[in-house]
């Protein structure tokens, strides 16, 4: 099978323009470019507005002074280096700094910068760590990209985990399936690796990230039914991302195509207020109704996925609006006190995120939950 050849410069990219490659240097200076012959083959270079340039090749507007390198604070839950643990039964390991192609709107930009130390060389301590917490259930790989870890180095890892019993589920986040799907087709390796270690009780995730139809061509179909056969359970996250899938139409489409694969939509996000990526980001509440609409033309299937924030206090699911007012819920919460906490904010048109929302109209939770109702003090129709 074919194997595409990586390519981190642009002056080996046909479809650039020599004219543009003085100014898209200066963007590379400051965020990383890499991309893959595959990849690349999937832009009509006659669109300078084509969804896949946009979401590969660099863009002048990246060097606006917009966001912060680390927009989620995941540093504060940085337990060990290359651990995190904000959610009580789970766990994130960034694997990697290296990717099979690098988003343009990536939230963890900050991972490839030269001097950045973020990632697991050594995973002695955090297998330590995760042994120590018989609360972590379940453990994101991430990165970067751990499939573009060896398998080797993969299959050490995996190993030593499912050697700890409290973890139940194994997520591998990877953009591979849709960047290269011959990573996975090429390497029988790495199919049976998830095949011995993706059990009836015991299974392993691939979080995979298809941002637009097109990106789901017969060779990635290809490789996400090998993952399936290989007893690998499949979900698809991505963000809402400007001029590529920001309209009900194209999210429809990539919400049915999805869902005709067998490959639920499970998160849309928010685009992370990260440093550069304001080209990026479409405001939330555009975003919201853009959401609702593309579900309006999709099975029950088909409209599976949340629309949520990954914020530095939790996920926060974005779940309605009225003409003034706009609903927020926790998803997740870092502080347990918060979870299913409702929020209701004044609307913003122009907020692009959770902290642009400043006019609090009402909070609530319950206290407990799990306290039930004594049945004498439920009213009873009349």
């Amino acid at each position: 099978m074919h194997n595409p050849k990586y390519v981190t410069h642009l002056e080996n990219v046909q479809g650039i323009k020599s004219n543009e490659l003085t100014e898209l240097n200066k963007v590379m200076k400051e965020f990383a470019f890499r991309a893959n012959e595959y990849y690349l083959s999937l832009i009509d270079w006659n669109n300078p507005d084509d969804p896949i340039r946009r979401l590969i090749v660099p863009h002048m507007d990246e060097l606006d002074d917009w966001g912060e390198l680390d927009a989620s604070s995941e540093s504060d839950y940085t337990k060990v280096p290359g651990l995190q643990h904000k959610y009580r039964s789970t766990a994130l390991l960034l694997t990697t700094n290296v990717c099979g192609g690098f988003c343009r709107y990536c939230f963890r930009k900050r991972l490839f910068l030269s001097e950045n130390d973020e990632t697991i060389r050594d995973f002695g301590p955090d297998l330590d760590y995760l042994r120590k917490h018989p609360e972590i259930n379940n453990v994101l790989l991430t990165g970067g990209d751990p499939l573009m870890l060896s398998t080797a180095r993969l299959r050490n890892l995996i190993e030593k985990l499912r050697e700890i019993d409290h973890i139940k589920i194994i997520r591998i986040g990877s953009k591979l399936p849709a960047f290269n799907p011959y990573r996975i087709l090429n390497d029988p390796d790495l199919l049976a690796l998830i095949h011995q270690f993706s059990t009836p009780e015991k299974r392993i995730y691939i979080m995979a990230h298809f941002t637009h139809p097109r990106e789901l061509t017969d060779v990635a179909i290809a490789a996400l039914d090998a993952l399936r056969k290989a007893n690998a359970e499949i979900v698809n996250q991505c963000p809402i991302i400007h001029g590529v899938n920001d309209s009900p139409e194209v999210l429809s489409e990539l919400f049915n195509k999805l869902s005709y694969l067998g490959v639920p939509p499970y998160y849309i996000f928010q685009c992370r207020p990260t440093l550069g990526n304001k080209a990026y980001a479409v405001p939330v509440e555009l975003v919201y109704d853009c959401f609702e609409h593309a579900r309006m033309n999709c099975s029950g299937l088909g409209k599976r996925a949340r629309f949520v924030m990954s914020h530095a206090s939790g996920k926060i699911e974005i779940i309605g609006r009225t003409d003034q007012q706009i609903f927020f819920k926790y998803h997740r919460a870092a502080n347990p006190a918060d979870s299913a906490k409702v929020l209701v904010y004044r609307r913003n048109p122009r907020a692009y995120w959770f902290d642009d929302y400043d006019q609090l109209v009402a909070s609530a939770y319950q206290e407990n939950p799990f306290d039930p109702c004594e049945p004498e003090s439920i009213p009873q129709a009349s």
